[in-house]
């Protein structure tokens, strides 16, 4: 039987590793191309690779490299083997705990850190650690080891982490009806107008950008809804300080809703903030924003602030961790220079 004809009722030791549903407005489009699209950090290489082999299959049939996705075809990616995210291997990673009890734990997070393994990060993550220093830790709905919400690889700071079904029961209800808190600092580009406000607007993917989220501002039949409410800490000149405390928590939302207000985060790469979007013109100023993005090679975002109720005693728990050193020498750099500009003026 030829690629061609295998179908999915045919390969009983494959397994699914991704799988899309094109939109009804795809145009018609190369599959190795419709999935670069989608899967983060796929080689095109592999991807022809996996054709070639007999692996991609749209509608449940085996295709080639060069076949046209169209509207409402559905495509799936079989491997011989199961997804990494589902075979945890323990590693013994250190972990900055700040508090631990016998339901749960906080943890402060370090960036770099991608909190749980998925394609192209299966060792290295939090959970890997945890799985490491906790046994028989509760799965949370998408089988996830003690996981209650999660915060961005490139973002530091809090996490709470269950350690009974109980306690992931019941903070993760607190999450779902937005009883917790959770407060960000962020360094923004541009000057923010307003000294506080609040950013209301349904997240979904972008559909020009898989990789990316975006806001649908007057069509509420897309995304999720997602509120933010910021406040300045600090103007900058050229950048602002901020807070950012999260009402509810979609993927990349306040990266996404900054965005949005059109103040991207400083150095966030995936949104664009990794060029210069404020400023002069001037070469020596160039020179100083690039030295700030070498200060601090990732998007200025840090989980500062975490409460919720204790599931077990009822308690109201709230924790504070430090600016990290990369966004803290940012920041006085950025002070340093707004200082300097207004004596030269």
């Amino acid at each position: 039987m030829s690629d061609q004809k295998r179908s999915e009722q045919d390969n009983d030791e494959l397994y699914e590793h991704h799988s899309f549903k094109a939109s009804s407005g795809q145009v018609p489009l190369r599959v190795d191309k419709f999935l670069m699209n989608f899967i983060e950090n796929a080689t095109r290489n592999k991807i022809q690779a996996a054709a070639k082999d007999g692996n991609i299959f749209v509608n449940g049939v085996a295709v080639k490299q060069n076949y046209k996705v169209k509207a409402h075809d559905e495509v799936k990616v079989l491997l011989e083997y199961p997804p990494y995210e589902n075979l945890l291997t323990a590693e013994d990673i250190p972990l900055d705990i700040v508090y631990e009890d016998e339901a749960l734990l906080v943890v402060n997070k370090e960036a770099g850190m991608v909190v749980h393994p998925g394609h192209g990060n299966y060792s290295g993550t939090l959970i890997n650690a945890l799985v490491f220093h906790f046994d028989n830790l509760p799965n949370n709905s998408s089988d996830r080891p003690g996981l209650v919400h999660r915060i961005d690889k490139d973002t530091s700071g809090l996490l709470v982490v269950a350690k009974t079904e109980e306690a992931m029961t019941h903070l993760s209800r607190q999450f779902f009806h937005k009883t917790s808190q959770r407060e960000y600092v962020a360094m923004v580009w541009g000057n923010v107008k307003e000294d506080e406000g609040v950013i209301e607007g349904n997240i979904g993917r972008n559909p020009k950008n898989r990789l990316q989220y975006m806001v649908y501002e007057d069509d509420n039949e897309f995304g999720k809804e997602a509120i933010t409410h910021y406040k300045v800490l600090e103007r900058l000149g050229y950048v602002t300080l901020v807070t950012c405390r999260l009402e509810t928590g979609r993927t990349h939302q306040i990266r996404v809703h900054m965005k949005h207000l059109g103040h991207t985060l400083f150095n966030d790469e995936r949104y664009g903030g990794d060029k210069i979007l404020k400023g002069t013109t001037f070469t020596k100023y160039k020179q100083f924003v690039d030295n700030c993005f070498k200060i601090l090679p990732r998007q200025a975002l840090h989980a500062k602030t975490l409460g919720f109720e204790h599931p077990t005693t009822g308690e109201w728990m709230s924790f504070n961790s430090e600016i990290p050193s990369d966004i803290q020498n940012c920041i006085d750099k950025w002070r340093n220079y707004a200082v300097n500009s207004i004596k030269e003026q």
